[in-house]
């Protein structure tokens, strides 16, 4: 079968779409506190017969910025974080074959918990959930979770690989015939296919056995956006979607490559068990013309605020210390403890060990919508080819302007495009995310995944 596109929705449980300034756009559902909002979301992209929608999160709103709030809720900056699992379950009810993913943290919740709670949402949506793996981020995340400060970035990473491995462990706890459901015999299940974890490592200790049976497609699907060096390392282990956001061709081409090889550095196939998504910010239209003047209007909404408060909360640093023509000093550098990657870009697109504030916030296009793809049906259509056939991914994570319409204008005019070309599946596979995405359904033996 020909190679086809992966297609995530890149989805927010709160008051904006992941550009913040989303909510001030004229065309923009402002009722975010509802069932019907995310589900009319769940419609548009299943209408578009996307593989996945999944849900990004933070376990605090962005006040790192002036070490302040006020900013963050008078100009609705991620101020509201509804919980993405309920969410997701509202997502679910008004669905029947979007994949749907949501957000929790191996850095503040337990192996036992999250496993639990993903594996109960797959079987309620009949084997279509996904969890997607982060590690936090900063201070304020810690600080509402009982701790003084975030952690270092490696160590994160150290604990995650210990936290999905218990994760997977508990996954695996059921063999797929345990479950005997027999009443004449009256055994409801058998023991010797249930098993005990019994984990005690360097970070958890959780015993068992698992209180939630296999679901439909073996067990959630993993998702990860780690891109450091670290990240690549824990997403070539465990990761089934990963995450990209490169912001040139060069880059997405050798980020690919570079996830290619630590995927099979950990002895996994990257063409059979992995999808690797790109981040697409894009504006739609029936014809370029008028994707220009849509996205006229996009342009004009984010702020400077928007980027420095978003800035801080993803690099841990308190951007409001600086002028805006500033260089940073070597020790401030080294003290960002937030995303890697998002520094790392900045110095080498800019050249200097040293940028600026200004630099920061126009080559981590942060708030905005950043390399966006504007045009109708063939440009957009065009852009997504070349990217899809030259291996820079192999789909995309597509980012919304604003709600529903970004999605709308995405699925009306680029998604038929895209078929008519034969790169985008014309239907759904089957009921399961895992076949959707083409997939193998794991297999639980004796409490170990393979």
């Amino acid at each position: 079968m020909k190679r086809q596109m992966t297609m995530v929705g890149f989805l927010q449980a709160q008051n904006c779409t992941n550009l913040v300034s989303s909510w001030r756009h004229p065309e923009s559902r402002l009722d975010f506190s509802t069932a019907d909002y995310y589900q009319e979301i769940g419609r548009v992209l299943e209408r578009g017969k996307f593989h996945l929608g999944f849900f990004d999160d933070r376990l605090a709103m962005p006040d790192k910025y002036g070490n302040d709030h006020a900013h963050t809720v008078e100009e609705g900056i991620r101020c509201v974080k509804l919980d993405p699992l309920a969410v997701l379950m509202a997502m679910g009810m008004g669905t029947k074959r979007l994949g749907l993913g949501a957000t929790r943290s191996t850095t503040y919740y337990e192996p036992f918990d999250v496993a639990r709670m993903f594996m109960t949402v797959d079987h309620l949506t009949g084997g279509r959930a996904a969890w997607n793996v982060v590690t936090s981020m900063n201070d304020g995340e810690a600080m509402n979770m009982g701790h003084d400060a975030h952690a270092d970035h490696d160590a994160r990473y150290d604990r995650a690989d210990e936290f999905i491995e218990v994760v997977m462990g508990h996954w695996g706890a059921w063999d797929d015939d345990a479950l005997l459901l027999d009443r004449t015999t009256n055994r409801f299940a058998d023991a010797k296919k249930v098993h005990r974890l019994d984990h005690v490592g360097t970070h958890f200790k959780s015993r068992g056995p698992f209180t939630v049976p296999r679901s439909p497609q073996g067990h959630p699907v993993v998702i990860q956006a780690g891109q450091s060096g670290r990240g690549r390392k824990f997403a070539g282990r465990w990761a089934e979607v990963i995450f990209a956001s490169p912001t040139t061709m060069p880059q997405a081409h050798r980020m690919y490559k570079q996830l290619h090889e630590d995927i099979e550095a950990a002895g996994r196939d990257p063409d059979q068990e992995v999808r690797i998504c790109t981040l697409l910010y894009q504006c739609a239209a029936a014809t370029k013309t008028e994707a220009e003047d849509k996205f006229a209007t996009i342009e004009k909404l984010p702020t400077d605020t928007d980027a420095l408060s978003l800035l801080s909360e993803a690099l841990n640093f308190d951007f409001a210390t600086k002028n805006l023509d500033e260089p940073f000093t070597p020790e401030e550098i080294a003290s960002i403890s937030g995303v890697h990657t998002t520094r790392d870009r900045v110095i080498a697109e800019t050249g200097r060990p040293d940028p600026t504030v200004r630099e920061f916030m126009r080559h981590s296009g942060r708030a905005r919508p950043h390399n966006a793809v504007v045009g109708g049906p063939k440009e957009v259509a065009d852009k997504l080819e070349e990217m899809f056939e030259t291996r820079a991914c192999d789909g995309f994570v597509v980012a919304a302007t604003h709600i529903p319409g970004s999605y709308v204008d995405f699925v009306t005019h680029v998604i038929p495009e895209l078929q008519r070309r034969g790169l985008y599946h014309q239907d759904y596979s089957g009921p399961t995310l895992r076949e959707n995405l083409g997939l193998k359904r794991p297999q639980a033996r004796g409490g170990q995944m393979v």
